[in-house]
């Protein structure tokens, strides 16, 4: 009986997770061992008064034929993992032979699209989230001091760059460090050079895109930390302080060590998040200086004559890898933790 009623407690769940985590996977898996449909071509003569010519053109009807009978496309196996746009083996040992030092070979690999993606998406995780888990930690922690009679009102003042849509909120940043931005204007003033611009570089890019990955995230880290701050029990902090501990002191060894488990929460959601980053990079038109691995699977999909679906489930596959190699050190680090607990 009672494993019957584990059963049923657990049903929805797992029928949910199947249907909307477990069947993308495996259908993005099996369309990414797939490449597009040839089309078809047919040679078609024109002929009028001054003579006959024979032009190539698409046999639209033979071609959407092979398209009924071969929905996923042609069979590739794993090409579509190693080729120039992804893993890059060979272009890689081409490099490596051709490259008379380690920072020629580096520049070659990290100008290959699937690396180039690859190394913002890394940059932004790490460069987002340890700012996001300390600046949520602290804001949580100075405005559960405060009286409740502001505490409504500041806590939805801070929460609000997280109601913001991604894409609206840097379109917003967007605009205001453009050159007729009130930030990008005042840059210009304050260094009496009119044509200054945070656009200029692609390292100024990068840093205002973390900045706005902090700006946005950070919100989410500060209402997990805020909920946990209420568990904290108030008797070892009031024995603390009886004892004479100051504030700094009773926060290390007393709140801190609570909400160790809630941190690694934060940790784990926010570079999950943070390596799909994708809204950013479009709404400050930076696709030039900044592509991630999200932005890439977008460029495969986004022209409705071409969609180059093997290619976007190829990308979509390593990006789920990556994601689980990221996640991994932490995971395991959570598990030996709960089996010392126990």
């Amino acid at each position: 009986m009672p494993h019957k009623t584990f059963f049923w407690f657990i049903f929805p769940t797992g029928l949910a997770m199947i249907l909307f985590i477990g069947l993308p996977i495996v259908s993005s898996f099996f369309q990414s061992l797939h490449i597009e449909n040839q089309q078809i071509l047919m040679e078609v003569e024109n002929c009028d008064p001054f003579g006959c010519t024979t032009n190539v053109r698409v046999d639209v009807e033979a071609t959407e034929k092979l398209k009924e009978e071969n929905p996923l496309g042609r069979f590739n196996g794993i090409g579509t993992y190693i080729d120039r746009n992804h893993l890059a083996f060979d272009e890689i040992g081409e490099a490596w032979n051709s490259s008379s030092s380690m920072g020629e070979f580096k520049d070659t690999v990290l100008n290959l699209p699937f690396y180039k993606a690859l190394l913002f998406t890394l940059t932004f995780c790490f460069a987002v989230t340890p700012p996001v888990i300390f600046l949520g930690f602290i804001v949580a922690l100075s405005i559960n001091t405060l009286s409740k009679i502001i505490k409504g009102l500041i806590v939805f003042g801070t929460i609000l760059p997280m109601i913001v849509t991604p894409l609206i909120g840097s379109l917003v940043l967007f605009w205001m460090i453009d050159s007729q931005g009130i930030i990008g204007a005042s840059i210009q003033i304050i260094f009496d050079d009119p044509n200054l611009s945070l656009k200029a570089s692609s390292n100024l890019t990068w840093i205002t895109l973390i900045i706005y990955g902090i700006w946005h995230n950070t919100p989410f880290a500060f209402v997990v930390f805020y909920a946990a701050l209420q568990t904290v029990p108030q008797d070892p902090i009031e024995a603390a302080y009886i004892d004479g501990a100051s504030r700094f002191q009773r926060v290390r060894y007393i709140v801190i060590p609570h909400l160790y488990p809630v941190a690694t929460f934060i940790m784990l959601i926010c570079l999950m998040d943070n390596f799909r980053v994708f809204e950013p990079i479009i709404g400050f038109s930076a696709e030039g200086v900044a592509q991630s691995l999200s932005w890439m699977i977008y460029q495969d999909l986004r022209n409705e004559n071409k969609m180059l679906f093997g290619s976007a489930g190829a990308t979509s596959m390593l990006t789920i890898i990556g994601i689980a190699i990221l996640l991994t050190p932490v995971l395991i680090r959570t598990w030996k933790e709960f089996r010392t607990e126990r």
